[in-house]
């Protein structure tokens, strides 16, 4: 199933102007066609797991795969690709067939995938703000260099743009690896494009 999911999310890719939405549409027709588990079933199913039943674990988590993409939906366009919220939503289906927890299977999924849905929201805008804040300082960093060689008639030392910056030199360094690892990569894509 999901690598029919990273199959479908490459043909999309080669189409423009496909979105989440489209995608996630496409991949829930087909998992329409799995007839879906009932509670009684689940209730059922549950007990054969716990027997070891590789059959009945496989049919609970495709039965209740749409169930579970039925609450991912929710979480579209919210900064974290749509292929990522699927897969943290089967892995938690599959986490919580395996535990085998006694209740409404339903109700447990729906309230693992939400708080997993949440948490993978938060961890890609912390990422995002991270990655914002470094950027910022990558362009204050050039920006002082810049003028301080002005200044200076030289290139400034690192003690001397910690200083200015009022920044630890291990920060300032920091900050200049981030710039150079970012122009090696950038150097390394014009490469293979040529």
């Amino acid at each position: 199933m999901e690598e029919r999911l990273e199959d479908m999310e490459m043909e999309e890719e080669d189409k423009e102007g496909t979105s989440a939405e489209d995608i996630y549409r496409v991949y829930m027709e087909e998992v329409a066609a799995i007839p879906p588990c009932t509670e009684a079933e689940n209730a059922r199913l549950l007990l054969e797991v716990k027997k070891g039943s590789e059959e009945a674990r496989n049919r609970m988590i495709e039965g209740n795969l749409r169930t579970a993409l039925l609450y991912v939906q929710e979480y579209l366009n919210h900064g974290v690709a749509m292929v990522d919220l699927i897969q943290e939503a089967s892995m938690e289906l599959m986490m919580l067939v395996d535990e085998g927890l006694e209740g409404s299977f339903e109700r447990l999924l729906e309230s693992r995938i939400r708080v997993r849905m949440e948490e993978v929201i938060k961890e890609q805008k912390t990422e995002t703000d991270i990655e914002e804040e470094m950027l910022a300082r990558v362009n204050v960093l050039q920006e002082v260099s810049k003028r301080m060689a002005e200044e200076l008639g030289r290139e400034a030392s690192l003690k001397e743009l910690a200083e200015r910056m009022k920044m630890t030199e291990d920060d300032v360094r920091e900050i200049m690896k981030v710039t150079m690892d970012a122009l090696s990569l950038s150097e390394a894509n014009r490469s293979l494009q040529s």
